[in-house]
Protein backbone atom coordinates (compact mmCIF):
# COMPACT_ATOMS: atom_id res chain seq x y z
CA UNK A 1 0.00 0.00 0.00
CA UNK A 2 1.37 3.40 -0.99
CA UNK A 3 2.28 5.83 1.77
CA UNK A 4 0.01 8.86 2.20
CA UNK A 5 1.76 12.26 2.33
CA UNK A 6 0.57 15.80 3.00
CA UNK A 7 1.05 18.59 0.47
CA UNK A 8 -0.41 22.04 -0.19
CA UNK A 9 -2.01 23.16 -3.42
CA UNK A 10 -2.95 26.83 -3.63
CA UNK A 11 -2.71 27.04 0.15
CA UNK A 12 -5.10 24.15 0.81
CA UNK A 13 -3.73 21.13 2.64
CA UNK A 14 -4.49 17.87 0.83
CA UNK A 15 -3.45 14.23 1.08
CA UNK A 16 -1.80 12.42 -1.81
CA UNK A 17 -0.32 8.98 -2.39
CA UNK A 18 3.44 8.75 -2.69
CA UNK A 19 4.39 8.33 -6.35
CA UNK A 20 1.50 10.39 -7.68
CA UNK A 21 2.23 13.21 -10.07
CA UNK A 22 1.09 16.71 -9.16
CA UNK A 23 -1.57 16.43 -11.88
CA UNK A 24 -2.96 13.21 -10.42
CA UNK A 25 -2.96 14.59 -6.86
CA UNK A 26 -4.73 17.76 -7.98
CA UNK A 27 -7.44 15.98 -9.95
CA UNK A 28 -7.99 13.50 -7.13
CA UNK A 29 -8.85 16.52 -4.99
CA UNK A 30 -11.06 18.24 -7.59
CA UNK A 31 -8.42 20.82 -8.49
CA UNK A 32 -8.28 21.47 -12.22
CA UNK A 33 -4.94 21.92 -13.95
CA UNK A 34 -5.41 22.54 -17.69
CA UNK A 35 -3.58 20.36 -20.19
CA UNK A 36 -3.49 19.44 -23.86
CA UNK A 37 -1.18 16.45 -24.27
CA UNK A 38 -2.05 14.62 -21.04
CA UNK A 39 -3.93 11.31 -21.12
CA UNK A 40 -3.96 9.45 -17.82
CA UNK A 41 -1.79 6.30 -17.91
CA UNK A 42 -1.21 6.77 -21.64
CA UNK A 43 0.46 10.07 -22.50
CA UNK A 44 2.24 11.84 -19.65
CA UNK A 45 5.14 13.54 -21.42
CA UNK A 46 4.82 17.22 -20.53
CA UNK A 47 5.04 18.20 -24.19
CA UNK A 48 2.40 20.92 -24.36
CA UNK A 49 3.65 22.85 -21.27
CA UNK A 50 0.08 23.96 -20.54
CA UNK A 51 -0.02 22.04 -17.25
CA UNK A 52 2.91 23.95 -15.72
CA UNK A 53 2.80 24.81 -12.01
CA UNK A 54 4.94 26.74 -9.56
CA UNK A 55 6.57 24.80 -6.71
CA UNK A 56 7.90 26.63 -3.67
CA UNK A 57 11.67 26.33 -3.48
CA UNK A 58 12.02 24.88 -7.00
CA UNK A 59 13.55 27.03 -9.71
CA UNK A 60 11.44 27.41 -12.83
CA UNK A 61 7.97 26.14 -13.62
CA UNK A 62 7.38 22.39 -13.84
CA UNK A 63 4.97 20.25 -15.85
CA UNK A 64 2.48 18.81 -13.37
CA UNK A 65 1.81 15.65 -15.40
CA UNK A 66 5.40 14.43 -14.97
CA UNK A 67 6.55 15.92 -11.64
CA UNK A 68 6.00 13.61 -8.61
CA UNK A 69 4.63 14.94 -5.35
CA UNK A 70 6.86 15.07 -2.27
CA UNK A 71 6.12 15.40 1.43
CA UNK A 72 5.20 18.96 2.48
CA UNK A 73 5.45 20.24 -1.10
CA UNK A 74 3.73 23.60 -1.73
CA UNK A 75 2.29 23.99 -5.21
CA UNK A 76 0.64 26.91 -6.97
CA UNK A 77 -1.44 26.10 -10.04
CA UNK A 78 -2.78 29.56 -10.75
CA UNK A 79 -0.21 32.13 -9.66
CA UNK A 80 0.39 35.26 -11.72
CA UNK A 81 3.60 33.78 -13.06
CA UNK A 82 1.90 30.50 -14.03
CA UNK A 83 -1.01 32.26 -15.74
CA UNK A 84 1.27 34.56 -17.72
CA UNK A 85 3.52 31.76 -18.99
CA UNK A 86 0.62 29.37 -19.61
CA UNK A 87 -1.21 31.96 -21.69
CA UNK A 88 1.98 32.72 -23.62
CA UNK A 89 2.49 29.03 -24.41
CA UNK A 90 -1.09 28.77 -25.61
CA UNK A 91 -0.66 31.84 -27.83
CA UNK A 92 2.39 30.22 -29.42
CA UNK A 93 0.39 27.08 -30.16
CA UNK A 94 -2.46 29.15 -31.59
CA UNK A 95 -0.09 31.19 -33.75
CA UNK A 96 0.57 28.06 -35.82
CA UNK A 97 -3.01 26.81 -35.81
CA UNK A 98 -5.62 27.74 -38.47
CA UNK A 99 -8.25 30.14 -37.16
CA UNK A 100 -11.17 28.42 -38.89
CA UNK A 101 -13.31 27.37 -35.95
CA UNK A 102 -16.58 28.23 -37.72
CA UNK A 103 -16.09 25.53 -40.36
CA UNK A 104 -14.31 22.98 -38.16
CA UNK A 105 -16.13 19.74 -37.28
CA UNK A 106 -14.74 19.98 -33.74
CA UNK A 107 -16.16 23.47 -33.16
CA UNK A 108 -17.52 23.61 -29.58
CA UNK A 109 -15.95 20.20 -28.90
CA UNK A 110 -12.31 21.22 -29.28
CA UNK A 111 -9.96 21.15 -26.33
CA UNK A 112 -7.78 23.91 -27.81
CA UNK A 113 -10.80 26.16 -28.31
CA UNK A 114 -12.11 25.40 -24.83
CA UNK A 115 -8.73 26.15 -23.27
CA UNK A 116 -8.46 29.46 -25.14
CA UNK A 117 -11.78 30.52 -23.63
CA UNK A 118 -10.86 29.35 -20.14
CA UNK A 119 -7.49 31.15 -20.19
CA UNK A 120 -9.00 34.31 -21.62
CA UNK A 121 -6.89 34.45 -24.78
CA UNK A 122 -8.25 37.27 -26.95
CA UNK A 123 -5.22 38.26 -28.99
CA UNK A 124 -2.30 36.30 -30.42
CA UNK A 125 0.83 38.40 -30.14
CA UNK A 126 3.12 36.14 -32.14
CA UNK A 127 3.27 35.55 -35.89
CA UNK A 128 3.14 31.92 -37.01
CA UNK A 129 6.36 30.32 -38.18
CA UNK A 130 5.05 27.25 -40.03
CA UNK A 131 4.25 27.33 -43.74
CA UNK A 132 1.15 25.32 -44.53
CA UNK A 133 2.52 24.68 -48.03
CA UNK A 134 4.35 21.64 -46.66
CA UNK A 135 0.97 20.01 -45.95
CA UNK A 136 -0.59 20.37 -49.39
CA UNK A 137 0.28 16.80 -50.36
CA UNK A 138 -0.67 14.56 -47.47
CA UNK A 139 -0.24 11.10 -48.93
CA UNK A 140 -0.34 9.27 -45.63
CA UNK A 141 -3.99 9.84 -44.78
CA UNK A 142 -5.57 9.35 -48.21
CA UNK A 143 -7.92 6.55 -47.14
CA UNK A 144 -11.62 5.74 -47.41
CA UNK A 145 -11.88 5.84 -43.61
CA UNK A 146 -9.62 8.46 -42.04
CA UNK A 147 -8.27 11.78 -43.20
CA UNK A 148 -5.93 14.29 -41.65
CA UNK A 149 -5.63 18.05 -41.36
CA UNK A 150 -1.90 18.15 -40.54
CA UNK A 151 -1.85 21.94 -40.34
CA UNK A 152 -4.06 21.61 -37.25
CA UNK A 153 -1.74 19.21 -35.45
CA UNK A 154 -0.46 20.70 -32.18
CA UNK A 155 2.11 17.91 -31.66
CA UNK A 156 0.55 16.72 -28.41
CA UNK A 157 1.49 13.16 -29.52
CA UNK A 158 -1.66 11.66 -28.08
CA UNK A 159 -2.31 9.81 -31.34
CA UNK A 160 1.16 8.26 -31.15
CA UNK A 161 0.51 7.13 -27.58
CA UNK A 162 -2.93 5.71 -28.40
CA UNK A 163 -1.55 3.73 -31.33
CA UNK A 164 1.53 2.50 -29.46
CA UNK A 165 0.34 2.08 -25.87
CA UNK A 166 -3.41 1.44 -26.08
CA UNK A 167 -3.45 -0.62 -29.28
CA UNK A 168 0.23 -1.62 -29.49
CA UNK A 169 0.20 -1.24 -33.28
CA UNK A 170 2.67 1.64 -33.32
CA UNK A 171 2.46 2.94 -36.86
CA UNK A 172 2.78 6.65 -35.96
CA UNK A 173 5.82 8.67 -34.93
CA UNK A 174 7.06 12.26 -34.86
CA UNK A 175 9.87 12.98 -37.29
CA UNK A 176 12.12 16.00 -37.94
CA UNK A 177 12.75 18.76 -35.41
CA UNK A 178 11.50 22.22 -34.56
CA UNK A 179 9.04 23.77 -36.98
CA UNK A 180 9.54 20.84 -39.36
CA UNK A 181 8.20 18.28 -36.89
CA UNK A 182 5.29 16.22 -38.18
CA UNK A 183 3.47 13.06 -37.11
CA UNK A 184 3.55 10.43 -39.83
CA UNK A 185 4.15 6.79 -40.73
CA UNK A 186 7.39 5.15 -41.78
CA UNK A 187 8.32 6.55 -45.21
CA UNK A 188 4.93 8.34 -45.33
CA UNK A 189 3.17 5.15 -46.40
CA UNK A 190 -0.61 5.38 -46.77
CA UNK A 191 -2.56 3.92 -43.88
CA UNK A 192 -4.51 1.44 -46.01
CA UNK A 193 -1.28 -0.04 -47.38
CA UNK A 194 0.41 -0.68 -44.04
CA UNK A 195 -0.49 -2.38 -40.78
CA UNK A 196 -2.75 0.45 -39.59
CA UNK A 197 -6.10 -1.05 -38.59
CA UNK A 198 -8.06 2.18 -39.24
CA UNK A 199 -9.63 1.71 -35.80
CA UNK A 200 -9.84 5.48 -35.22
CA UNK A 201 -8.54 5.49 -31.66
CA UNK A 202 -6.18 8.27 -32.78
CA UNK A 203 -9.26 10.37 -33.61
CA UNK A 204 -10.84 9.78 -30.21
CA UNK A 205 -7.81 11.15 -28.36
CA UNK A 206 -6.97 14.05 -30.69
CA UNK A 207 -7.81 17.32 -28.90
CA UNK A 208 -8.42 19.17 -32.17
CA UNK A 209 -9.39 18.27 -35.75
CA UNK A 210 -5.97 17.09 -36.85
CA UNK A 211 -7.38 13.59 -37.51
CA UNK A 212 -10.99 12.77 -38.35
CA UNK A 213 -13.16 10.29 -40.20
CA UNK A 214 -13.58 10.83 -43.92
CA UNK A 215 -17.05 12.32 -44.14
CA UNK A 216 -19.76 10.80 -46.35
CA UNK A 217 -22.45 13.24 -45.25
CA UNK A 218 -22.77 14.92 -48.64
CA UNK A 219 -22.89 11.54 -50.38
CA UNK A 220 -25.80 10.43 -48.18
CA UNK A 221 -27.71 13.72 -48.47
CA UNK A 222 -27.34 13.54 -52.27
CA UNK A 223 -28.73 10.00 -52.27
CA UNK A 224 -31.70 10.99 -50.08
CA UNK A 225 -32.49 13.88 -52.43
CA UNK A 226 -32.26 11.64 -55.51
CA UNK A 227 -35.86 10.65 -56.30
CA UNK A 228 -34.62 7.71 -58.40
CA UNK A 229 -33.10 6.00 -55.37
CA UNK A 230 -34.70 4.07 -52.53
CA UNK A 231 -32.46 4.84 -49.54
CA UNK A 232 -32.38 2.49 -46.56
CA UNK A 233 -30.36 2.89 -43.39
CA UNK A 234 -29.22 0.48 -40.68
CA UNK A 235 -28.00 1.54 -37.24
CA UNK A 236 -25.54 -0.43 -35.11
CA UNK A 237 -26.53 -1.26 -31.51
CA UNK A 238 -24.02 1.23 -30.07
CA UNK A 239 -25.63 4.18 -31.86
CA UNK A 240 -28.70 4.21 -29.57
CA UNK A 241 -26.46 4.22 -26.48
CA UNK A 242 -24.20 7.09 -27.56
CA UNK A 243 -25.98 9.41 -30.03
CA UNK A 244 -27.71 11.30 -27.22
CA UNK A 245 -24.34 12.56 -25.94
CA UNK A 246 -24.07 14.76 -29.04
CA UNK A 247 -27.31 16.50 -28.01
CA UNK A 248 -26.35 17.06 -24.39
CA UNK A 249 -28.01 14.00 -22.88
CA UNK A 250 -26.24 12.06 -20.11
CA UNK A 251 -23.75 9.38 -21.10
CA UNK A 252 -25.56 6.06 -21.35
CA UNK A 253 -28.92 7.47 -22.46
CA UNK A 254 -30.73 5.03 -24.75
CA UNK A 255 -32.24 7.16 -27.52
CA UNK A 256 -33.34 4.40 -29.89
CA UNK A 257 -36.83 5.80 -30.49
CA UNK A 258 -35.62 9.37 -31.05
CA UNK A 259 -32.84 8.11 -33.31
CA UNK A 260 -35.35 6.29 -35.53
CA UNK A 261 -37.58 9.37 -35.64
CA UNK A 262 -34.64 11.60 -36.62
CA UNK A 263 -33.58 9.25 -39.42
CA UNK A 264 -37.10 9.26 -40.84
CA UNK A 265 -37.20 13.06 -40.70
CA UNK A 266 -33.87 13.15 -42.56
CA UNK A 267 -35.65 11.44 -45.45
CA UNK A 268 -34.56 7.80 -45.37
CA UNK A 269 -37.16 5.60 -47.04
CA UNK A 270 -36.73 2.79 -44.50
CA UNK A 271 -35.00 2.74 -41.14
CA UNK A 272 -33.73 -0.69 -40.17
CA UNK A 273 -31.71 -2.18 -37.31
CA UNK A 274 -28.26 -3.75 -37.60
CA UNK A 275 -29.32 -5.84 -34.60
CA UNK A 276 -31.44 -7.81 -37.10
CA UNK A 277 -28.33 -8.88 -38.99
CA UNK A 278 -26.46 -9.33 -35.70
CA UNK A 279 -29.03 -12.03 -34.93
CA UNK A 280 -28.38 -13.45 -38.39
CA UNK A 281 -24.63 -13.41 -37.75
CA UNK A 282 -25.17 -15.45 -34.59
CA UNK A 283 -27.10 -18.11 -36.50
CA UNK A 284 -24.43 -18.40 -39.19
CA UNK A 285 -21.49 -18.17 -36.80
CA UNK A 286 -23.15 -20.45 -34.27
CA UNK A 287 -23.67 -23.23 -36.79
CA UNK A 288 -20.14 -22.68 -38.10
CA UNK A 289 -18.82 -23.11 -34.55
CA UNK A 290 -20.88 -26.27 -34.00
CA UNK A 291 -19.49 -27.76 -37.24
CA UNK A 292 -15.90 -26.93 -36.27
CA UNK A 293 -16.43 -28.30 -32.77
CA UNK A 294 -17.90 -31.52 -34.14
CA UNK A 295 -15.02 -32.02 -36.58
CA UNK A 296 -12.32 -30.55 -34.32
CA UNK A 297 -11.25 -28.31 -37.20
CA UNK A 298 -9.61 -24.85 -37.09
CA UNK A 299 -10.25 -24.30 -33.40
CA UNK A 300 -10.47 -21.91 -31.78
CA UNK A 301 -13.06 -20.19 -33.92
CA UNK A 302 -12.30 -16.46 -33.72
CA UNK A 303 -15.01 -13.86 -34.35
CA UNK A 304 -14.86 -11.67 -37.46
CA UNK A 305 -17.29 -8.82 -36.68
CA UNK A 306 -14.59 -6.19 -36.09
CA UNK A 307 -12.93 -4.98 -39.32
CA UNK A 308 -10.09 -3.34 -37.41
CA UNK A 309 -9.29 -6.67 -35.76
CA UNK A 310 -9.50 -8.47 -39.11
CA UNK A 311 -6.97 -6.12 -40.71
CA UNK A 312 -4.73 -6.49 -37.66
CA UNK A 313 -4.88 -10.27 -37.98
CA UNK A 314 -4.09 -10.16 -41.69
CA UNK A 315 -0.98 -8.05 -41.05
CA UNK A 316 0.32 -9.33 -37.71
CA UNK A 317 -0.99 -12.88 -37.26
CA UNK A 318 -1.78 -14.28 -40.74
CA UNK A 319 -1.29 -17.80 -39.38
CA UNK A 320 -4.67 -17.38 -37.64
CA UNK A 321 -6.66 -16.50 -40.78
CA UNK A 322 -8.04 -20.04 -41.04
CA UNK A 323 -9.33 -19.68 -37.49
CA UNK A 324 -11.39 -16.59 -38.34
CA UNK A 325 -15.10 -17.07 -38.76
CA UNK A 326 -15.99 -16.84 -42.44
CA UNK A 327 -19.10 -14.86 -41.48
CA UNK A 328 -19.31 -11.29 -42.66
CA UNK A 329 -19.98 -8.65 -40.05
CA UNK A 330 -23.60 -7.66 -39.30
CA UNK A 331 -23.07 -4.47 -41.35
CA UNK A 332 -22.09 -6.46 -44.44
CA UNK A 333 -24.69 -9.17 -43.98
CA UNK A 334 -27.31 -6.45 -43.82
CA UNK A 335 -25.83 -4.78 -46.90
CA UNK A 336 -26.02 -8.00 -48.91
CA UNK A 337 -29.64 -8.59 -47.91
CA UNK A 338 -30.60 -4.96 -48.60
CA UNK A 339 -29.65 -5.54 -52.24
CA UNK A 340 -31.22 -9.03 -52.58
CA UNK A 341 -33.80 -10.17 -50.02
CA UNK A 342 -35.32 -6.77 -49.27
CA UNK A 343 -35.97 -5.65 -52.88
CA UNK A 344 -37.32 -9.12 -53.69
CA UNK A 345 -39.97 -9.11 -50.97
CA UNK A 346 -40.85 -5.45 -51.60
CA UNK A 347 -40.85 -5.54 -55.40
CA UNK A 348 -38.13 -2.89 -55.79
CA UNK A 349 -35.43 -2.83 -58.47
CA UNK A 350 -32.20 -3.76 -56.59
CA UNK A 351 -30.29 -1.20 -58.68
CA UNK A 352 -32.34 1.56 -57.06
CA UNK A 353 -31.39 0.55 -53.52
CA UNK A 354 -28.88 2.84 -51.82
CA UNK A 355 -27.79 1.23 -48.56
CA UNK A 356 -26.42 3.33 -45.69
CA UNK A 357 -25.08 2.26 -42.30
CA UNK A 358 -24.50 4.26 -39.13
CA UNK A 359 -21.61 2.78 -37.23
CA UNK A 360 -19.46 3.49 -34.15
CA UNK A 361 -16.41 2.47 -36.17
CA UNK A 362 -14.21 4.22 -38.72
CA UNK A 363 -12.86 0.87 -39.97
CA UNK A 364 -16.40 0.05 -41.14
CA UNK A 365 -15.87 2.57 -43.95
CA UNK A 366 -12.86 0.52 -45.03
CA UNK A 367 -14.72 -2.76 -44.60
CA UNK A 368 -17.58 -1.64 -46.86
CA UNK A 369 -15.04 -0.82 -49.58
CA UNK A 370 -13.26 -4.19 -49.52
CA UNK A 371 -13.96 -6.03 -52.79
CA UNK A 372 -13.88 -9.50 -51.24
CA UNK A 373 -16.46 -8.48 -48.63
CA UNK A 374 -19.16 -7.61 -51.18
CA UNK A 375 -21.48 -10.17 -52.72
CA UNK A 376 -21.23 -8.71 -56.25
CA UNK A 377 -19.24 -6.17 -58.24
CA UNK A 378 -21.00 -3.20 -56.58
CA UNK A 379 -20.77 -2.31 -52.91
CA UNK A 380 -23.37 -3.87 -50.63
CA UNK A 381 -23.15 -0.88 -48.26
CA UNK A 382 -22.95 2.29 -50.34
CA UNK A 383 -22.07 4.72 -47.54
CA UNK A 384 -20.99 4.43 -43.91
CA UNK A 385 -21.62 7.22 -41.40
CA UNK A 386 -20.04 7.44 -37.98
CA UNK A 387 -22.23 8.40 -35.04
CA UNK A 388 -20.60 11.83 -35.11
CA UNK A 389 -21.55 12.29 -38.76
CA UNK A 390 -25.16 11.35 -38.06
CA UNK A 391 -25.20 13.93 -35.25
CA UNK A 392 -23.97 16.60 -37.65
CA UNK A 393 -26.62 15.65 -40.22
CA UNK A 394 -29.41 15.92 -37.65
CA UNK A 395 -28.17 19.35 -36.58
CA UNK A 396 -27.76 20.50 -40.19
CA UNK A 397 -31.35 19.51 -40.91
CA UNK A 398 -32.56 21.64 -38.00
CA UNK A 399 -34.13 18.71 -36.16
CA UNK A 400 -34.82 19.26 -32.45
CA UNK A 401 -33.58 15.83 -31.43
CA UNK A 402 -34.50 15.96 -27.74
CA UNK A 403 -38.09 16.95 -28.53
CA UNK A 404 -38.74 14.02 -30.88
CA UNK A 405 -41.39 11.41 -30.11
CA UNK A 406 -40.13 7.82 -30.18
CA UNK A 407 -40.72 5.81 -33.34
CA UNK A 408 -40.10 2.14 -34.19
CA UNK A 409 -37.81 0.52 -36.74
CA UNK A 410 -39.39 -0.62 -39.99
CA UNK A 411 -40.07 -4.30 -40.65
CA UNK A 412 -38.95 -6.90 -41.50
CA UNK A 413 -35.29 -5.94 -41.06
CA UNK A 414 -35.99 -3.91 -37.96
CA UNK A 415 -36.95 -6.76 -35.65
CA UNK A 416 -34.22 -8.01 -33.35
CA UNK A 417 -33.50 -9.62 -30.00
CA UNK A 418 -31.53 -8.73 -26.90
CA UNK A 419 -28.76 -10.96 -28.22
CA UNK A 420 -28.40 -8.65 -31.21
CA UNK A 421 -28.12 -5.48 -29.13
CA UNK A 422 -25.32 -6.77 -26.87
CA UNK A 423 -23.06 -6.94 -29.92
CA UNK A 424 -22.37 -3.31 -29.01
CA UNK A 425 -20.06 -4.13 -26.11
CA UNK A 426 -17.16 -6.45 -25.45
CA UNK A 427 -18.28 -10.01 -24.73
CA UNK A 428 -21.61 -9.45 -26.45
CA UNK A 429 -20.91 -11.55 -29.54
CA UNK A 430 -19.65 -14.40 -27.37
CA UNK A 431 -22.66 -14.28 -25.05
CA UNK A 432 -25.15 -14.02 -27.91
CA UNK A 433 -23.54 -17.01 -29.64
CA UNK A 434 -23.55 -19.12 -26.47
CA UNK A 435 -27.25 -18.39 -25.92
CA UNK A 436 -28.04 -19.98 -29.28
CA UNK A 437 -25.32 -22.64 -29.52
CA UNK A 438 -26.26 -24.06 -26.12
CA UNK A 439 -29.86 -24.68 -27.15
CA UNK A 440 -28.99 -26.00 -30.61
CA UNK A 441 -26.52 -28.55 -29.19
CA UNK A 442 -28.63 -29.70 -26.22
CA UNK A 443 -32.11 -29.19 -27.66
CA UNK A 444 -33.12 -27.82 -24.29
CA UNK A 445 -33.91 -24.27 -23.13
CA UNK A 446 -31.34 -22.52 -20.97
CA UNK A 447 -31.97 -22.27 -17.26
CA UNK A 448 -30.16 -18.91 -17.17
CA UNK A 449 -29.95 -16.71 -20.26
CA UNK A 450 -27.04 -14.55 -19.09
CA UNK A 451 -23.41 -15.61 -19.37
CA UNK A 452 -21.96 -13.21 -16.82
CA UNK A 453 -18.48 -14.73 -17.01
CA UNK A 454 -17.83 -13.17 -20.44
CA UNK A 455 -19.04 -9.68 -19.46
CA UNK A 456 -17.04 -6.73 -18.17
CA UNK A 457 -14.81 -3.92 -19.37
CA UNK A 458 -12.25 -3.68 -16.55
CA UNK A 459 -10.43 -6.79 -17.76
CA UNK A 460 -8.89 -6.53 -21.21
CA UNK A 461 -8.83 -10.31 -21.52
CA UNK A 462 -11.42 -12.59 -19.95
CA UNK A 463 -11.10 -16.39 -19.95
CA UNK A 464 -13.74 -18.87 -18.86
CA UNK A 465 -15.26 -22.29 -19.36
CA UNK A 466 -18.86 -23.02 -20.33
CA UNK A 467 -20.59 -26.36 -20.00
CA UNK A 468 -22.87 -27.23 -22.92
CA UNK A 469 -24.41 -30.67 -22.53
CA UNK A 470 -21.51 -33.06 -22.04
CA UNK A 471 -19.00 -30.63 -23.53
CA UNK A 472 -16.76 -28.19 -21.69
CA UNK A 473 -16.10 -25.20 -23.90
CA UNK A 474 -13.12 -22.94 -23.15
CA UNK A 475 -13.67 -19.35 -24.28
CA UNK A 476 -11.78 -16.05 -24.26
CA UNK A 477 -12.89 -12.48 -24.84
CA UNK A 478 -10.39 -9.71 -25.68
CA UNK A 479 -11.04 -6.04 -26.40
CA UNK A 480 -8.40 -3.66 -27.68
CA UNK A 481 -5.65 -4.84 -30.01
CA UNK A 482 -3.12 -4.85 -27.18
CA UNK A 483 -5.15 -7.65 -25.60
CA UNK A 484 -5.72 -9.34 -28.95
CA UNK A 485 -1.97 -9.79 -29.19
CA UNK A 486 -1.86 -11.29 -25.69
CA UNK A 487 -4.50 -13.94 -26.38
CA UNK A 488 -3.00 -14.87 -29.76
CA UNK A 489 0.46 -15.24 -28.26
CA UNK A 490 -1.04 -17.48 -25.58
CA UNK A 491 -2.59 -19.68 -28.27
CA UNK A 492 0.73 -19.86 -30.09
CA UNK A 493 2.35 -20.91 -26.81
CA UNK A 494 -0.07 -23.83 -26.46
CA UNK A 495 -3.08 -22.40 -24.62
CA UNK A 496 -6.24 -24.17 -25.74
CA UNK A 497 -9.54 -22.43 -26.47
CA UNK A 498 -12.59 -23.41 -28.49
CA UNK A 499 -14.09 -19.96 -29.13
CA UNK A 500 -12.48 -16.51 -28.97
CA UNK A 501 -14.10 -13.09 -29.37
CA UNK A 502 -11.85 -10.17 -30.33
CA UNK A 503 -12.88 -6.53 -30.76
CA UNK A 504 -10.37 -3.96 -32.00
CA UNK A 505 -11.44 -1.11 -29.76
CA UNK A 506 -11.29 -0.84 -25.96
CA UNK A 507 -14.72 -1.74 -24.63
CA UNK A 508 -15.78 -3.06 -28.02
CA UNK A 509 -18.03 -0.96 -30.25
CA UNK A 510 -18.99 1.39 -27.41
CA UNK A 511 -15.39 2.63 -27.55
CA UNK A 512 -15.20 2.72 -31.34
CA UNK A 513 -13.35 5.34 -33.33
CA UNK A 514 -16.61 6.84 -34.61
CA UNK A 515 -18.32 7.40 -31.24
CA UNK A 516 -18.90 10.84 -29.67
CA UNK A 517 -15.63 12.33 -28.43
CA UNK A 518 -15.35 13.05 -24.72
CA UNK A 519 -12.50 15.41 -23.91
CA UNK A 520 -9.75 14.35 -21.54
CA UNK A 521 -10.74 16.66 -18.67
CA UNK A 522 -14.35 15.50 -18.74
CA UNK A 523 -13.21 11.87 -18.68
CA UNK A 524 -11.05 12.57 -15.65
CA UNK A 525 -14.07 13.91 -13.75
CA UNK A 526 -16.41 10.97 -14.47
CA UNK A 527 -17.22 8.78 -11.48
CA UNK A 528 -17.05 5.70 -13.70
CA UNK A 529 -15.70 5.04 -17.16
CA UNK A 530 -17.91 6.30 -19.99
CA UNK A 531 -17.50 2.83 -21.52
CA UNK A 532 -19.06 1.20 -18.47
CA UNK A 533 -21.99 3.63 -18.58
CA UNK A 534 -22.57 3.06 -22.28
CA UNK A 535 -22.40 -0.71 -21.81
CA UNK A 536 -25.02 -0.54 -19.08
CA UNK A 537 -27.48 1.00 -21.55
CA UNK A 538 -26.82 -1.92 -23.92
CA UNK A 539 -27.40 -4.57 -21.26
CA UNK A 540 -30.49 -2.80 -19.91
CA UNK A 541 -32.12 -2.99 -23.34
CA UNK A 542 -31.25 -6.67 -23.59
CA UNK A 543 -32.69 -7.34 -20.14
CA UNK A 544 -35.97 -5.65 -21.12
CA UNK A 545 -36.26 -7.30 -24.54
CA UNK A 546 -39.14 -9.79 -25.00
CA UNK A 547 -36.83 -11.96 -27.13
CA UNK A 548 -33.24 -12.53 -26.01
CA UNK A 549 -31.94 -15.28 -28.30
CA UNK A 550 -31.13 -14.78 -31.96
CA UNK A 551 -32.68 -18.02 -33.21
CA UNK A 552 -36.05 -16.94 -31.74
CA UNK A 553 -36.29 -13.80 -33.91
CA UNK A 554 -39.43 -14.38 -36.09
CA UNK A 555 -38.04 -12.21 -38.90
CA UNK A 556 -34.83 -14.28 -39.00
CA UNK A 557 -36.88 -17.48 -39.06
CA UNK A 558 -38.89 -16.07 -41.97
CA UNK A 559 -35.69 -15.06 -43.76
CA UNK A 560 -34.44 -18.66 -43.72
CA UNK A 561 -37.83 -20.16 -44.57
CA UNK A 562 -38.54 -17.89 -47.53
CA UNK A 563 -35.11 -16.96 -48.86
CA UNK A 564 -31.87 -18.38 -47.45
CA UNK A 565 -32.85 -21.97 -46.81
CA UNK A 566 -30.72 -23.53 -44.10
CA UNK A 567 -27.98 -21.91 -41.96
CA UNK A 568 -24.57 -22.17 -43.60
CA UNK A 569 -26.30 -23.34 -46.77
CA UNK A 570 -25.29 -22.55 -50.34
CA UNK A 571 -27.09 -19.20 -50.68
CA UNK A 572 -26.10 -18.18 -47.16
CA UNK A 573 -22.45 -18.80 -47.99
CA UNK A 574 -22.73 -16.83 -51.21
CA UNK A 575 -24.25 -13.77 -49.55
CA UNK A 576 -23.14 -13.88 -45.93
CA UNK A 577 -19.65 -15.38 -45.85
CA UNK A 578 -16.27 -14.22 -47.11
CA UNK A 579 -12.52 -14.91 -47.09
CA UNK A 580 -9.48 -13.02 -45.81
CA UNK A 581 -5.85 -12.84 -46.86
CA UNK A 582 -2.39 -12.33 -45.44
CA UNK A 583 -1.00 -8.81 -45.81
CA UNK A 584 2.46 -7.32 -45.45
CA UNK A 585 3.06 -4.70 -42.79
CA UNK A 586 4.63 -2.39 -45.37
CA UNK A 587 4.63 -2.46 -49.18
CA UNK A 588 7.76 -3.50 -51.01
CA UNK A 589 10.10 -0.73 -52.06
CA UNK A 590 10.01 0.07 -55.76
CA UNK A 591 12.72 -1.85 -57.57
CA UNK A 592 13.25 -4.30 -54.70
Amino acid sequence: MKKEIHIKINGAEITASEGMTIMEAARANNITIPSLCYLKDVNQIGACRICIVEIKGIRGLQSSCTYPVEKNMEIFTNSEKVRKVRRGVLELILSNHPQDCLKCSRNQNCELQKLSIELGVKDIRFPGAISYDQYKEDRMFKTVAIERNPEKCILCKRCIAACSDIQEVGILAAINRGFDTIVTTAFDHQLENINCTLCGQCINVCPVEAIQEKSEIDKVFNAINNQELHVVVQTAPTVRATLGEIFGLPIGSNVKGKMVAALKLLGFDKVFDTDFSADLTIIEEGYEFIDRLKNNKNLPLITSCSPGWIKYCEHHFPEFIDHLSSCKSPQQMFGALSKTYYPEICGIDPKKIFSVSVMPCTAKKYEADRKEINAGDARDVDAVLTIRELGRMIKEAGIDFNALEDQDFDLPMGQSTGAGVIFGTTGGVMEAALRTVSEVITGKPLDTIEFMNVRGISEGLKESTVTIGDKTIRVAVAHGLKNARIVLEKIKAGESYHFVEIMACPGGCIGGGGTPIIDAQTKSRLKESHLVTRARAIYDEDCNSPLRQSHKNPSIQRLYDEFLGEPNGKLAHTLLHTTYKARKKYPDFEGS
